[in-house]
């Protein structure tokens, strides 16, 4: 009898602790769809550029914005975003922005014109920091076990690499047989999806901290900062470098630049805590991550127009061509980039990642006007692929390995907004290189398709140079010892 009563609870908590699990993947799978929403707009807009390019009469260089608006948006509110969520609720918060991000794509979706397509796609890059800053913490709120955790960011790692190569073949193909305008509504049924299980789903938490301060001054004041930056680099070209305007444009932009190092040296809870850049492979992470993403956004950019504009790739052809080096990144992302970082440390791994993507875009850089796909356009797309595999978990590692535990959500915060803003700014950077080259040959009587392929072998080239000088950061500064403990940590959980 006694021993009965002593086993008889055992299979209902059994039960119950094995209903709790299911329940937290269950919850896990839709966190990862609505991020999978917020990827695919990172690579899907790619394809569809020239598309969007003749339909509402872009310029070369205005055309930027189109990624550049969610980018800057994006990386400007990602901080921010993470700090609503940690004050009333990440589950609320995620809701949100997926309405949000739901509600942009519908308006990107019936846009016709330049300017309302460019504000929603600011509208969706602000929704998407909200999204991607609280899905984090919810699955850090969901998986409390190190090796649960560690499985569950190998799933969601591996949703953001996928989603790279699912948005570029899924563009293709929707532009191909609709228009471009579908690449925007397909977001509609999922977020619709999304919003419906979340609520059944996702636990109602918040998080009680004894301050609800919100550093709004703080996000404004960089935002418009690096949005004014881009917006006198992508303008420059037409009205000129030493103009009054675009001189006065920067000027103020590195006003506001200063004044949110102001304002983050004074607030009591700072957007970015300026102490963190005290620590050396935080700032050198950040300064990789800037150098890396202006290389890899200019070549998701770029390449595509080259495919397209010069080679005359069909938007699914281009789709499939990014297959390729997307499929690597995303095997690296299930557990081969934690293996090297067990066998290497970071810095190597790091360094040499690096370099690879170099190569490849010196391979783009030296791709002619009658291109062929096996001999021109794969080899780069391999190395591009490895290189981005191999380093992306040890830039992340190296901002994380001089920090606290309880700051590495931090850190790992402010590099991905360095990321954002170095991709936007590199992009702008690039682009009209790439314009201004084009134009000058142009006006010297170059036939118009070597004239585009020049300017686009010129960015390219100094996209490798920006690759290859973040490698050497990596190699040169990076101190080891902490971030050894930090990959000793991420190998042991895979």
């Amino acid at each position: 009898m006694t021993q009965t009563q002593s086993t008889s609870p055992m299979p209902t908590t059994s039960a119950a602790a094995t209903a709790h699990a299911q329940h937290r993947w269950f919850a896990l799978i839709v966190l990862c769809l609505g991020v999978l929403m917020i990827v695919l707009d990172t690579t899907i807009v790619n394809v569809a550029l020239p598309s969007i390019k003749t339909d509402l009469l872009f310029s070369e260089t205005s055309l930027a914005w189109v990624v550049n608006a969610y980018m800057l948006t994006f990386g400007g509110f990602l901080l921010l975003g993470g700090r609503l969520g940690d004050l009333y609720g990440h589950r609320r918060w995620f809701l949100i922005g997926i309405a949000f991000f739901t509600l942009a794509s519908l308006a990107c979706g019936l846009a016709q014109a330049q300017g309302f397509l460019i504000a929603a796609r600011a509208l969706q890059g602000l929704a998407a920091a909200v999204v991607t800053a609280v899905a984090l913490s919810l699955i850090m709120d969901l998986f409390t076990e190190p090796a649960d955790r560690a499985k569950a960011m190998g799933v969601y790692g591996f949703v953001c690499a996928g989603g790279g190569s699912l948005g570029a073949m899924l563009g293709g193909l929707l532009t191909s047989t609709l228009s471009w305008h579908w690449i925007f509504l397909v977001n509609l049924p999922i977020g619709i999806a999304v919003i419906t299980l979340s609520l059944k789903l996702l636990p109602s938490t918040l998080n009680q901290h004894a301050s609800r301060q919100l550093d709004v001054a703080g996000a404004i004041t960089v935002t418009s900062s690096l949005i004014l930056a881009v917006y006198a680099i992508v303008n420059g070209n037409e009205i000129g470098w030493t103009s009054i305007r675009t001189l006065s444009q920067l000027f103020i932009a590195a006003i506001l630049l200063l004044a949110f190092l102001v304002i983050e040296a004074r607030v009591q809870v700072p957007l970015m805590p300026l102490r963190m850049f005290r620590l050396r492979n935080v700032t050198v992470a950040n300064m990789v991550g800037v150098l890396w993403a202006a290389a890899m956004f200019a070549w998701f950019f770029l390449s595509a127009l080259y495919m397209q504009l010069v080679l005359g790739y069909s938007p699914l052809q281009v789709g499939l061509a990014f297959l390729p080096a997307n499929l690597i990144m995303a095997a690296f992302s299930l557990g081969i980039s934690a293996k090297l970082v067990m066998r290497f440390g970071i810095k190597k791994p790091l360094a040499y990642g690096l370099l690879l993507a170099a190569i490849g875009l010196l391979l783009f850089a030296r791709a002619p006007a009658d291109g062929r796909f096996i001999v021109d356009i794969l080899p780069g797309m391999l190395l591009l692929g490895l290189g981005a595999g191999i380093a992306f978990n040890p830039v992340l590692l190296a901002a994380m390995s001089d920090v606290a535990p309880t700051e590495s959500g931090l850190a790992s915060g402010i590099v991905n907004t360095s990321f954002m803003m170095g991709g936007a700014l590199g992009l702008a950077v690039l682009a009209s290189l790439a314009a201004s080259r084009s134009e000058s040959l142009l006006a010297a009587g170059q036939p118009q398709l070597a004239a585009l392929n020049s300017g686009y072998q010129a960015a390219f080239l100094v996209g490798a140079v920006f690759a290859a000088l973040g490698a050497a950061l990596g190699a040169l500064l990076l101190r080891t010892r902490g971030a050894e403990t930090a990959g000793e940590t991420l190998s042991a959980s895979h």
